[in-house]
């Protein structure tokens, strides 16, 4: 049974949403203060996060942040009704993976935690044939781990997953709509703002080797130059 920590400020919906998670097979750990949501994570095991942006005492942002100091592998999905396309990216950028917006329907929020937590376990179970070369770093996929020479950096779930699919296709010209359909399950505008977010960081994370460079394709997509 998976495990998730999920944060919710209103009482109907988060009961509604609690109840219906329960219904599927989850584990639902439910706060509605993000402070006291912190202080329990540090304490116990989750398998993946849904936290509501506006939160009193702590926000959604600020308390994903603070379990990515802790666990930069657990998915986190961010539930909100903001829907400019600057607060999407925003959480993004600090570290979440997904982000649904309210209202949203229970088939929907379902379907999009079934996806994270089948991928982990597929990550999981995967063997050392996961571990590819991309110039002088080390990749590891089930590990979510970048390796140049003894320093390690720990990538989050989507991180992975969009370095591991621009591995498999090293100097090749990978169309966006490819990368979309492949790891987000489509092809929409904000899903393409929010894979450039990840893109960015991985170039990033990958800025110690300059033989290495993630070219970005004008209207087509991006090749891995490594």
């Amino acid at each position: 049974m998976a495990k998730i920590l999920y944060v919710e400020d209103d009482p109907n919906l988060g009961f509604v949403t609690k109840d219906n998670l329960e219904e599927e097979g989850f584990e639902i750990v439910h706060f509605s203060d993000g402070k006291e949501a912190w202080k329990f994570f540090k304490k116990e095991k989750f398998d993946l996060c849904l936290l509501d942006v506006n939160l009193p005492e702590l926000d959604g942002f600020s308390l994903a942040e603070k379990i990515r100091t802790q666990n930069s592998q657990i998915p986190i999905i961010f539930l909100t009704a903001k829907t400019l396309q600057e607060d999407k990216i925003a959480g993004l950028k600090i570290g979440g993976d997904d982000y649904i917006t309210k209202p949203f329907s229970i088939e929907e929020l379902v379907l999009r935690i079934k996806v994270f937590l089948k991928r982990n376990a597929v990550s999981d179970s995967t063997a050392t044939t996961d571990v590819f070369s991309c110039g002088d770093y080390e990749f590891c996929f089930s590990q979510q781990t970048l390796k140049l020479a003894e320093e390690i950096q720990k990538l989050t779930h989507r991180e992975a997953e969009v370095l591991k699919f621009l591995c498999e296709r090293k100097n090749q010209i990978t169309k966006r709509e490819e990368i979309l359909t492949a790891i987000w399950g489509r092809d929409d505008y904000f899903l393409g703002r929010s894979m450039d977010v990840f893109v960015t960081r991985i170039r990033k994370m990958l800025s110690n080797d300059p033989k290495i460079k993630i070219e970005n394709i004008h209207g087509v997509g991006f090749k891995l130059n490594c």
